[in-house]
């Protein structure tokens, strides 16, 4: 057992756990203390207690030795955490209060409007070039029409809290993140430390409450993955193709699922919804006005847009872009070069089991978040949860999801 698996089960899982809370209500202290972004300060000032709550609770689980309700408290942390200040937020807003949301929030929103009244969520590149120059970052929408269903029900019912998009966000999270869990049918300490990192760790908590986007892509692919662990690769496919239909960010986990079912023999089943879906959700905005996806979707993120991405967080590929003559090309060549890199090894040595199926895609998204010219912090919480989330689906694969046996493809645990 390697140390830092010894250092996770210390304590029937209490230490860490301990560890995490505790650090976690310090992080949300600073974050209300020191921010810059209004919206972060506000959930701090309410995670803090929340995470503290836990932390006193773990606690006193360790001076009795009763590791009890580890998922509970998570789950009960997560709607202090996350929740409670989503919900604070979403009713000051609707109340008047600015600095009550990201920008991503409004971007969905307007997406949901534009979809309603002209069929596309997206604006051409003449229309953001004719916006005021504050606004026309706003303008952009670099998410998948999917998307745009979040922003649906505030187009319809008017600026009431409960229409912001963060809610829907959070409902969409919690049914996803719900169904993982029960699919794997567990309660050990794999399964505590997946869903931890899914929901209360400070990166997820903070970004679901104030901004929200990626929380239902991460949660679809965590689905689609205990899915493909419980031998269901037709509702595999209809979640993580939900999730691409929302974020180009979902395509590595369907490619790295799409192996895993195609070489364990249940191909047919998974394909027609992971690629069924983006396309039926791409279709009607590519044929109302292609020319719009294509700025929004794809030169905006390649920094070929009318404004900068402000998605700037200082990763390598962000240095080397910025530092080194033609560094956005070199860049994007590394980031090249390990994808394919990363192919081979898939069709050498393809995946049959999701636990090694979701380290492929951990490892994959950290390289990419890390070697892109244009990235964001927030982005981490992808391999983070798709990493810890290998234990937890190995556990459940203690027996193959191949119809004949597998060889032995644990080495990338080793990693």
């Amino acid at each position: 057992m390697t140390l830092l698996a010894r250092l996770d089960r210390a304590r029937d899982g209490l230490a860490a756990d301990s560890a995490l809370y505790g650090l976690a209500a310090v992080f949300a202290l600073v974050t209300a203390l020191t921010s810059t972004l209004l919206p972060h300060r506000a959930w701090g000032a309410i995670a803090a207690w929340a995470y503290l709550g836990a932390f006193l609770v773990v606690l006193v689980q360790l001076v009795l030795r009763r590791p009890r309700w580890r998922l509970g408290l998570t789950y009960l942390t997560w709607a202090g955490a996350a929740i409670l200040p989503l919900i604070v937020q979403a009713v000051q807003r609707s109340a008047g209060r600015t600095g009550r949301a990201q920008e991503e929030v409004l971007v969905v929103e307007h997406m949901g409007e534009r979809l309603a009244s002209t069929g596309t969520p997206y604006l051409g590149p003449d229309a953001i070039a004719a916006l005021p120059p504050g606004e026309q970052l706003l303008g952009y929408a670099p998410y998948q029409p999917g998307m745009a269903v979040f922003g649906l029900p505030r187009a319809a019912f008017g600026d009431v809290w409960w229409t912001d998009s963060r809610v829907w966000f959070a409902v969409a999270t919690a049914a996803a993140l719900v169904g993982a869990a029960r699919l794997l049918g567990q309660s050990g300490s794999s399964l505590v430390r997946a869903v931890q990192f899914a929901t209360v760790l400070p990166i997820c908590a903070l970004t679901l409450a104030t901004g929200g986007d990626d929380l239902p892509v991460l949660a679809l692919a965590l689905l689609a993955l205990a899915c493909c662990a419980s031998g269901r690769y037709g509702a595999a496919g209809l979640a993580v193709g939900a999730a691409a239909a929302l974020k180009l960010f979902a395509f590595p986990v369907v490619v790295v699922l799409a192996v895993l079912a195609i070489a364990t023999g249940h191909g047919r089943r998974f394909l027609p919804g992971a690629v069924g879906l983006p396309v039926l959700a791409l279709l009607p905005a590519f044929l109302v006005d292609g020319d719009a996806f294509v700025e929004n979707v794809i030169r905006f993120p390649l920094g070929h847009g009318i404004v900068t991405s402000p998605a700037q967080s200082p990763f390598p590929g962000y240095l080397i872009a910025e530092a080194v003559p033609g560094g956005r090309y070199v860049a994007i060549g590394l980031l090249v070069a390990v994808a394919l890199a990363i192919a081979v090894l898939l069709v050498r040595r393809p995946p049959r089991t999701a636990a090694t199926a979701a380290l492929f895609c951990g490892y994959g998204l950290l390289a990419a978040i890390l070697l892109m010219p244009t990235t964001r912090f927030g982005y981490l919480l992808y391999p983070l949860a798709l990493l810890v989330w290998a234990p937890a689906l190995g556990a459940v694969l203690s027996r193959p999801t191949a119809t004949t046996a597998p060889h032995d493809d644990t080495a990338l645990y080793r990693l």
